[in-house]
């Protein structure tokens, strides 16, 4: 996400390296550079030149702090402007409605069908609400498919009609349900059954159509939503940004979306949009899974592009992932040296739900430049896991059972050979020897006392 424009702005800040002060000739140098990025990355013309003359403006004059280089103080500058341009911070989901309804709108291909699935999961697991999913898309053949599917799969009701309602005159097949007709039957269907959230998803085009619009128009002016979302293809860039010009101009809507921003992303709609519709993002799509969804946190966003990481989206993933109960169980373990292959299997899938491991790892300061080359393997994790369940009950609650035949049926069943057998055996009691010492605290005021001390 952002490697290129990460990179390149990286790049311009090396030209302040070194140097005692900002003065007004390293600053357009740097700025220049940093406007060339910006460009690159699909960027309006004028979004970027009126940012980079607020970073100028800001940056001429200011005298270095002792502790900080010129180039830090531009980093500064440069990442609180970077955080207004997507809007300063997060804005929240509008849920007043009584039930609260929730207009999805958008272009066919930027997922907004997926997105709806993945705004339903949201606001079941992590808000407690009961949401209903209301089918409004009756052109695209597979979309109510698409969308009972979803449904299914997180758990959520989908309300939707595909046969035809009859005649007005009482003769011949009847007509089909317009998408106004659905919309309001599914408000009233979730108000008899307790709902208390509708997310509508609306029917999309290739491109942008009269009917469309006055579709789209008329069910929001028929069910008068609470939010209206604006679903956008991250990686469509400069064109997102004018689709959401139009889609504003007749919807006015309260939201934007972005969905695949763990794909190519130049970034040039996360960083224009706010700017050219007045709106806020308020949610992106991080992956394909259900849960691959998260809260738009501009601050955030500006400290992953230059580089600084994200430590606090970290934290909260493994927050949901890893309850405080369970580290206390975990941590009682571990002091009494009885942690086991059934504890680490468990982490091991609490890990991979956090999300793309890629991605956690780009939110450590300092490592997402490290890794950017690196191809991770999603799933590293199989070949372990395999391993773990070839062994039996009393095997994975007592390691020290493994002899040289147990780890031959081992590498048999999981697939693998003995050497990866032999390699997952010494890491895991590697890790327990670690545990062991950071539960005794004898041990680790024997281990402080024993490194070698600075030298001054």
């Amino acid at each position: 996400m952002f490697e290129n424009l990460s990179d390149k702005i990286d790049r311009a800040f090396k030209i302040l390296k070194g140097q005692g002060k900002i003065t007004e000739v390293n600053v357009s140098e740097t700025l220049k550079e940093i406007r060339k990025a910006l460009l690159d990355a699909d960027v309006n013309f004028k979004v970027a030149k009126t940012f980079t003359d607020n970073v100028k403006e800001k940056a001429l004059g200011q005298n270095v702090l002792t502790s900080i280089s010129p180039g830090q103080l531009m980093t500064k500058i440069t990442r609180d402007e970077l955080a207004e341009l997507m809007g300063g911070k997060n804005a929240e989901l509008k849920m007043t409605g009584n039930p609260t309804v929730i207009l999805m709108s958008g272009l066919q291909g930027s997922g907004k069908t997926t997105f709806s699935g993945k705004l339903a999961n949201f606001l079941k697991t992590k808000r407690g609400k009961n949401p209903l999913l209301v089918a409004c898309d009756i052109y695209r053949p597979a979309a109510i498919d698409q969308l009972a599917v979803l449904g299914e799969q997180i758990g959520v009701a989908v309300f939707s009609e595909r046969t035809f309602l009859p005649s007005p005159v009482g003769e011949g097949q009847g007509v089909r349900s317009t998408a106004v007709e659905i919309a309001k039957r599914g408000v009233q269907f979730a108000k008899d059954n307790n709902h208390t959230v509708v997310i509508i998803d609306t029917a999309g085009r290739l491109a942008i159509d009269e009917q469309m619009m006055n579709e789209i128009a008329a069910v929001k002016k028929a069910v008068s939503p609470d939010e209206i979302l604006f679903v956008v293809d991250a990686m469509t860039g400069q064109d997102a940004v004018n689709t959401a010009k139009a889609f504003n101009d007749k919807l006015d809507f309260g939201g934007v979306v972005l969905t695949k921003l763990d794909g190519d992303t130049r970034g040039g709609a996360a960083l224009s949009i706010k700017s050219v519709v007045n709106k806020p993002i308020k949610f992106v799509g991080t992956g394909e899974k259900m849960d691959a969804i998260d809260v738009f946190h501009p601050d955030r966003m500006a400290d992953r592009i230059l580089g600084m990481g994200d430590v606090v989206t970290l934290v909260e993933r493994a927050q949901e992932q890893f309850s405080e109960e369970e580290s206390k169980k975990l941590q009682k373990k571990i002091a009494k040296n009885v942690f086991d292959f059934d504890d680490f299997l468990g982490q091991l899938q609490q890990i991979k739900k956090m999300g793309n491991m890629k991605d956690l790892i780009g939110m450590i300061p300092g490592v997402g430049k490290a890794v950017k080359d690196i191809d991770i393997n999603e799933k590293a994790f199989v070949g372990i896991e395999a391993i773990i369940h070839s062994m039996t009950p009393s095997e994975r609650k007592n390691p020290d059972l493994m002899n040289g035949s147990r780890r031959q049926r081992i590498a048999k069943g999981s697939g693998t050979n003995i050497q990866e057998v032999n390699k997952l055996m010494k890491q895991f009691e590697d890790m327990r020897k670690m545990m062991r010492m950071m539960g005794n605290k004898d041990q680790m005021a024997k281990l402080m006392k024993n490194m070698p001390k600075p030298s001054r």
